[in-house]
């Protein structure tokens, strides 16, 4: 076994040194105060499991580049275009990365994800 980390680890620090600044639990609020918009991705079993996020939309993961596409008839009526800032919400925050690289790469220019995903800001709330 090689002493290197996984792939898919160094394809997370690379997608993370190209994002905006990952936002935390205690940035939500202001975020969705300034018509930022939080979407939240997790399976619809998590969200059972563990409870809704406040604030958040809920799309699922293989929706996500056509609901917050600023260019596609098919986005969400909350996208007002490539410069809202769009926090992505997994569950732990490993899948938000990605889905928040893919964003960027349709030019939500401040396309981020939530550091720790729902489960750091369920542990922020006790």
């Amino acid at each position: 076994m090689s002493d290197e980390p996984a792939a898919i680890d160094r394809v997370l620090d690379e997608v993370r040194a190209r994002l905006p600044r990952r936002a935390g639990p205690a940035d939500l609020d202001e975020i969705l105060a300034s018509g930022g918009l939080v979407v939240d991705t997790r399976p619809v079993g998590l969200r059972v499991r563990d409870g809704e996020l406040p604030g958040a939309v809920v799309v699922d993961r293989n929706q996500l580049e056509w609901r917050l596409d600023p260019s596609c008839p098919d986005r969400l009526p909350e996208v007002t275009g490539p410069e809202q800032i769009v926090v992505v919400v997994c569950d732990e925050g490993y899948a938000s990365t990605l889905a928040a690289d893919s964003l960027q790469r349709l030019g939500m220019v401040n396309a981020t994800d939530l550091d720790g995903g729902f489960q750091a800001w369920r542990a922020a709330q006790s």
